[in-house]
């Protein structure tokens, strides 16, 4: 559930900050800020289980639980840093990693990653999501900016966006500049007419700062903001940031 609405002060506040007389394109992250990401990764995570359970049991035995899974995927961001900005790309090598440990089949890998990352495209968006999206595109090109490895036409909202980026395909993860300023390119923009939205007060909101960017932080937590530069603007929700923009 999203936090509550800002009181009209606040708004008109943020909105005063914000110049969108100069936005001609929106990018946006995409896990927790269109949708709670690690509901996702849970339930994804409970299939992979109960895949191996079937196909390799021994490694079910050994990685008994998510945190398990979770934990030697955290040990391959430390044994592959090369793979840092592949999301995919990791989880398919830890749980290569499992299955050897295990002395289960290591070529096991790629089916029961197929099993994960199909489960982890099935997102339960935030109830504002798809009606703040219509209104955005309706109005912008958008371009979806992630490191995460969410596939937007199997989300099912692939039809909103001019073109999708993740930091697997590009090669780099936010907040590097670089990444902010192909979502410009691609969007036919500068970066200083690019709007970026997202969660992460570093990732999204200072990255789209280096990049010469406006940036907009999606806050629903109410954390505070933990940096010295300042957003153009913070919102509790989706349905704030369209009015923000109306």
């Amino acid at each position: 559930m999203l936090a509550s609405t800002p009181d009209a002060p606040q708004l008109a506040e943020a909105a005063l900050v914000l110049d969108v007389g100069r936005v001609r394109a929106i990018s946006i992250d995409l896990d927790d800020t269109l949708w709670p990401i690690w509901p996702t990764i849970a339930k994804a995570e409970e299939v992979l289980l109960q895949w191996l359970a079937l196909h390799a049991p021994a490694t079910a035995r050994l990685f008994a639980n998510t945190e398990a899974l979770r934990a030697i995927r955290n040990q391959m961001v430390a044994l592959r840093p090369d793979l840092a900005h592949d999301l995919s790309g990791l989880r398919l090598e830890s749980i290569r990693l499992a299955l050897q440990q295990a002395g289960d089949e290591p070529a096991l890998a790629e089916p029961a990653f197929d099993v994960f990352f199909d489960q982890r495209q099935r997102v339960e968006l935030f109830e504002d999501a798809h009606d703040t999206l219509a209104f955005l595109s309706a109005r912008y090109p958008l371009v979806a900016l992630s490191n995460g490895n969410a596939d937007v036409h199997r989300v099912g909202i692939g039809h909103y966006f001019r073109a999708s980026i993740s930091a697997r395909d590009f090669g780099v993860p936010k907040p590097d500049v670089r990444i902010f300023h192909e979502a410009a390119r691609v969007a036919q923009v500068q970066p200083h007419e690019v709007l970026h939205v997202g969660d992460d007060a570093t990732a999204d909101a200072q990255g789209a700062l280096a990049a010469g960017m406006q940036a907009v932080w999606l806050n629903t937590a109410g954390h505070d903001w933990p940096h010295t530069e300042q957003p153009h603007a913070t919102v509790a929700s989706l349905t704030h940031l369209c009015r923000l923009l109306g």
